[in-house]
């Protein structure tokens, strides 16, 4: 493992070990010149390919021919920042084991350890490689939509930026509420090579596959959103039984009226607006008018999942999903007024509505003092006969 250059004289040592610390003397004539060789071995805990939330332990070893000093040893992550870890050592200086946080995505990239001792005087930084497979999407990312409109969900995967070059799997799960029953829609593998394959598992789940996508993206397209469409879909990665997964949790929103169709002149329509979840309390709907005043504007309460309006008159309804005073989603309702001789078929619906209604309640209050009537005159006739029984007595007409 070595190897000598017979012009410089100089000594080159192949693939380095612990063992190889010592002293070193080049001796010529009657010159002799010794070099003490100081060896430095830094590991990485699961060579150095992680997942999110996983904790790595850097483990660094030195040897020397004389006694080994104390160690300053001091850690700075990708973005060249100061990171301090637990540091565990023990008696004989050899051995000092590091354990840094929970990692994310974005602590891919190169690290480097710098170890420093003022005697012998040391100043050595030692380059690694930390790799973490994940997702560049948020921990929890909401999504909002209008029934029948259409919508991408996106995963964006960052295997490509740090050049992973292992194999893994995933799989796109979704439930329509937290904690009930997972449907999985649909899972992948990328191979070592990056080529990504996914297979459709869902049947009655109406989704598509987009085609052409940007590159390390996970994708689903929902044609139509319909209202339970909504819940929470979790896509997971899956490397060397080791698990990660981001969730987007997709909120639905709709507008109906009670009742529904035109408006009769007179009459009150009620308008709801309502979304499939609870809004987090920075997000709340509104109702208003276009065109209108302050008084044609009705916001919901903290948490609230629907709103209603109160309306007499035709006119164009806006609502608005609003977050953080941005203006998410919105959906429309156009209230017609009624013809005018719809207005008077109401009108004479409910008058004749009313009259049937007394008619009615006449002819039951008519046939129930008839049947009362009956009842009496039956009563007096029995006891009429009761009377007689008893006194055994006949009356006889002359």
């Amino acid at each position: 493992r070595s190897e000598i250059n017979p012009n410089s004289k100089h000594l080159k040592v192949l693939d380095l070990r612990l063992s190889d610390a010592g002293i070193y003397t080049c001796e010529y004539d009657s010159h002799t010149v010794s070099i003490s060789l100081h060896v430095f071995k830094l590991t990485i805990s699961l060579d150095g390919h992680f997942l999110p939330n996983e904790v790595p332990e850097l483990t660094l070893m030195q040897n020397s021919s004389h006694p080994l000093p104390d160690l300053n040893v001091t850690l700075f992550n990708n973005n060249n920042n100061i990171v301090r870890p637990k540091l565990l050592q023990n008696k004989t200086r050899q051995k000092y084991i590091l354990k840094l946080k929970q990692l994310e995505a974005t602590d891919s990239g190169t690290w480097i350890c710098h170890v420093h001792s003022d005697s012998p005087l040391i100043n050595q930084n030692i380059a690694f490689d930390v790799k973490v497979l994940g997702f560049q999407n948020p921990d929890l990312e909401r999504k909002y939509a209008t029934v029948d409109s259409t919508v991408i969900l996106s995963w964006r995967l960052n295997f490509q930026k740090i050049k992973w070059k292992e194999g893994f799997t995933g799989q796109l799960n979704w439930e329509q509420q937290e904690s009930a029953t997972g449907h999985e829609l649909l899972d992948f593998n990328i191979t070592a090579r990056g080529e990504q394959h996914e297979t459709k598992k869902s049947s009655h789940f109406r989704f598509e596959i987009p085609e052409r996508k940007p590159e390390s993206t996970i994708e689903v397209k929902l044609p139509k959103v319909h209202f339970n469409h909504s819940g929470q879909y979790q896509c997971q990665l899956a490397y060397n039984r080791r698990y990660t997964q981001s969730k987007i949790e997709l909120v639905v929103m709709k507008v109906s009226a009670n009742p529904v169709g035109p408006l009769p002149r007179g009459a009150k329509m009620t308008l709801i607006c309502q979304v499939s979840s609870p809004l987090p309390s920075n997000a709340h709907l509104r109702w208003e008018r276009v065109n209108g005043t302050q008084t044609d504007i009705k916001e919901s309460k903290q948490h609230e999942v629907k709103v209603e309006v109160n309306v007499s008159a035709a006119g164009l309804w806006n609502c608005h999903l609003i977050e953080d005073n941005d203006k998410k989603i919105s959906l429309n309702y156009p209230v017609e007024e009624a013809p005018v001789w719809i207005s008077y078929v109401v009108i004479g619906a409910s008058i004749g509505g009313s009259l049937l209604v007394f008619g009615l309640a006449c002819l039951c209050i008519t046939s129930g003092i008839s049947w009362q009537r009956r009842r009496q005159r039956a009563k007096r006739m029995a006891q009429a006969r009761q009377y007689l029984l008893e006194n055994k007595t006949c009356q006889c007409q002359q």
